[in-house]
């Protein structure tokens, strides 16, 4: 990690999320009126009083087996406790100290991690005074808050900032990599942005896992696990990335909560920001309706795409793969540009070609083509094979994100030769799994 670190743990239902999005200033982590929404650990950047951190936003610790979903949400939490320079320890006035309270302190009081007690829901005078029974957690005094509205935080977000100086100084960052205070990042150190999209279940919380090599979102086979976008950088041979696990994305008619509906919005946007998206197919089911739809959106918001055919290694046979392979071919052929790999999340099969694939997807996405050397294609692009009764007087890549190309004409193309030209352009330049776009304007006289 770059930044300080701060955890945001405690029971469910307590808070934790609201007063996340309350420290960031938005609303970034799902918050509804139910315990389990928050699964997986979601990293997000704070600042306070000048001083830049990071707060993770975890699920609720429960007691329950180390293989349920409950005692995976739980382990999300004790990793990100393990990993906080100051951990928030979110309890609930309004219904005082519980069983579960009592063991999420005896955790932490062993876990040797400077802890604050936030008294959470503490909107009155009344209620401020019942948050100092939390004092008999054993971990110092209690901080009301009340992170609806607002009251408290900023205290409580003093005595973090305070914590984090005293243990790491603003002349001494984490790492050689974050940025002195005062000097503004550098540009080139970006990360590139990839999303992982498909329908519930299909195995993406499991490739994530295995791209990032940590367990850092909840792998269950239950559908719908993962219920917000959640999003980890990592240092790769092809260099910095920024994965982005989203939840699985069902039809608008299906999406009958408030949950699963902020979801579908969040994973939506994880789409139009990528510079490239993985769209996890199960090669055991085939592609889907669903499937296709999501292809299209992607498709409509002109990120690059890499069709990952998951569970590879669960087919049969040569013919069931053959199946599968003719299935890709004419359900998804308007995304014939896409790389389409076979591999296995949860074996490791064929993941290995994953980066390369995103890398060279990404590198075209924002690639440039000089003038001069367009105009030249163009000229051997026509000399090869002339469209009818039209010419292309010249040619300028207008825009990047994907490549945009302008075609200056004395007349209309048509379609057919409109994707010869670009098949050409792809096939010259290189542009592999990258969307190109082609406008054509025709000269007037």
């Amino acid at each position: 990690m770059t930044r300080p670190t701060v955890a945001v743990v405690g029971r469910p239902n307590v808070g934790k999320s609201t007063l996340v999005n309350r420290i960031v200033g938005r609303r970034e982590a799902i918050v509804q009126e139910k315990p389990g929404v928050t699964r997986d650990r979601k990293v997000l950047e704070a600042e306070w009083a000048g001083r830049t951190f990071t707060i993770v936003d975890t699920g609720g610790w429960l007691p329950a087996g180390e293989n349920t979903l409950d005692g995976k949400v739980s382990r999300q939490s004790e990793m990100a406790v393990s990993q906080a320079d100051v951990v928030l320890f979110v309890v609930d006035t309004t219904v005082g100290i519980t069983e579960e309270d009592d063991r999420v302190a005896g955790l932490l009081r062993k876990s040797n991690r400077p802890v604050l007690v936030v008294a959470n829901k503490a909107d009155s005078d009344r209620r401020e005074l019942e948050a100092w029974e939390f004092g008999r957690l054993g971990l110092g005094d209690p901080w009301p808050v009340s992170a609806l509205h607002g009251r408290g935080t900023g205290d409580l977000l003093d005595e973090v900032v305070g914590r984090l100086r005293a243990g790491r100084p603003d002349d001494e960052p984490a790492t050689g990599s974050e940025e002195a205070p005062g000097e503004a990042p550098d540009e080139d150190h970006a990360d590139a942005a990839v999303s992982i999209v498909g329908r519930p279940n299909v195995g993406k919380s499991t490739l994530f896992n295995r791209l990032i090599g940590d367990e850092r979102s909840v792998v269950h086979d239950l559908p719908g696990t993962t219920r917000d976008a959640i999003d980890t950088v990592v240092e790769t041979t092809e260099g910095r990335i920024r994965f982005v696990d989203t939840a699985g994305m069902r039809r608008k008619s299906r999406v009958d909560d408030g949950t699963e509906y902020y979801s579908f919005v969040r994973a939506l946007r994880a789409i139009d920001t990528a510079d490239a998206a993985l769209l996890v197919i199960d090669a055991t089911e085939g592609v889907t309706h669903q499937d296709q739809r999501l292809a299209e959106r992607i498709d409509a918001a002109g990120s690059p795409v890499v069709l990952v055919l998951n569970k590879w290694d669960l087919l049969g046979d040569a013919e069931d793969r053959a199946v599968m392979t003719a299935d890709v071919a004419d359900r998804l052929g308007f995304l014939g540009y896409a790389p389409v790999l076979k591999v296995s999340a949860k074996t490791g099969l064929g993941v290995h070609k994953l980066l390369p694939a995103v890398h060279e997807a990404i590198e075209a996405y924002h690639r440039r083509i000089p003038t001069r050397e367009l105009n030249l294609l163009m000229q051997q692009v026509q000399a090869a094979h002339a469209a009818p009764e039209a010419k292309i007087l010249y040619a300028t890549q207008g825009a990047t994100d994907p490549p945009t190309f302008t075609l200056f004409t004395n007349r209309s193309l048509p379609p057919t030769y409109l994707r010869y030209v670009e098949r050409r352009i792809r096939e010259h330049f290189g542009f592999g799994p990258t969307p190109l776009k082609l406008r054509v304007r025709q000269r007037s006289g």
